[in-house]
């Protein structure tokens, strides 16, 4: 089965995407789960790139992104990550964080071709891609908009809903465990989802969005994303260079909870705050700045220099 990529919802709040945008769909067995991956761009660009969606985010709503993204060189796949999207399994309930690393591990492997690869992640997916660059050894990249540890009390305050839902969630989510872990739970119940964007029309198309952020997850996914913490501590860090590319207009993860985190990694490493954008990042001019910053180390990249990015902040 091949499904159709033509799932245009979240465009109205992009800047238009180029007419020439190519999108290409794939149904990939992974495990027990039929996993949605859509290609974007040119098949023969001079990078991969692999763009993860965020808790309540999935393919279509990064479909805008990664044309704009494709424009620059890059040949962009993105993924339903499961639970979200089109993504289907036979046992959704069973669903645990430590599977969205596994298969995004397993997803890389699987489009790396020797080109130069870029894993950038959206809200808690660019925590997920600098866990696969640390775990995966592949990437020549890391582009993320947020980066945090869960493992953090001042950090978890910040993802839920209220201050004593941070205190409650962890003791009351270690009994999620057998049948209590597959029963599904509402992400807006948790999370202050009222806050991913600043965009009205935008933030309601999020929430009515079933396959993303007005579904819900099974209590054993809350419970291992909470207890996960990073796949490898930032000081023990040996990846590749990060870019941390932060909304700097953000009303959920503030910037100085991922600077403080990215300020804890080892190697080279920038942030550029993108001025007049909500923690989903589609204000100008903010979204031309992002844009920017991935096309210059791109073009690095590509002109293989060695070191692109060296510690520093810039306001954009």
């Amino acid at each position: 089965m091949t499904p159709a990529a033509d799932d245009r919802r979240y465009e109205p709040y992009v800047r238009p995407v180029p007419p020439d945008a190519r999108r290409d769909a794939e149904t990939w067995r992974w495990r027990d789960w039929d996993v949605h991956l859509e290609h974007v761009g040119a098949p023969d660009a001079p990078v991969r790139m692999l763009l993860v969606h965020g808790a309540g985010g999935n393919a279509a709503a990064m479909w805008p992104f990664a044309a704009h993204l494709s424009t620059l060189g890059a040949r962009v796949t993105v993924l339903d990550l499961p639970g979200y999207g089109l993504t289907r399994g036979a046992r959704p309930g069973a669903l645990t964080f430590h599977d969205w690393r596994a298969v995004l591990t397993d997803v890389v492997a699987e489009i790396d071709d020797g080109r130069p690869l870029v894993l950038m992640g959206a809200s808690m997916g660019g925590m997920l891609a600098l866990d696969t660059a640390a775990l995966g050894g592949r990437a020549d990249l890391v582009v993320v908009t947020c980066l945090l540890d869960t493992r953090d009390p001042h950090v978890r305050a910040v993802l839920v809903r209220a201050p004593w839902l941070a205190r409650l969630a962890g003791p009351a989510l270690r009994l999620a465990v057998g049948p209590l872990g597959r029963l599904r739970l509402p992400l807006r119940w948790i999370a202050p989802m009222t806050t991913i964007s600043n965009h009205p029309g935008l933030r309601a198309e999020v929430l009515r969005d079933r396959e993303g952020g007005g579904g819900a997850m099974p209590l054993g996914w809350f419970r291992t994303f909470l207890e996960s913490g990073p796949a490898v501590r930032p000081e023990e860090y040996d990846g590749p260079p990060v870019l941390l590319l932060h909304p700097g207009s953000d009303r959920w993860t503030p910037t100085h909870v991922s600077a403080a985190y990215l300020a804890r990694l080892r190697g080279g490493t920038r942030l550029v705050e993108l001025d007049g954008c909500g923690h989903f990042p589609v204000e100008e001019p903010g979204f031309q700045a992002l844009l920017d910053a991935v096309d210059q180390e791109l073009r690095r990249l590509t002109s293989g220099e060695v070191a692109p990015l060296q510690r520093g902040r810039t306001c954009a």
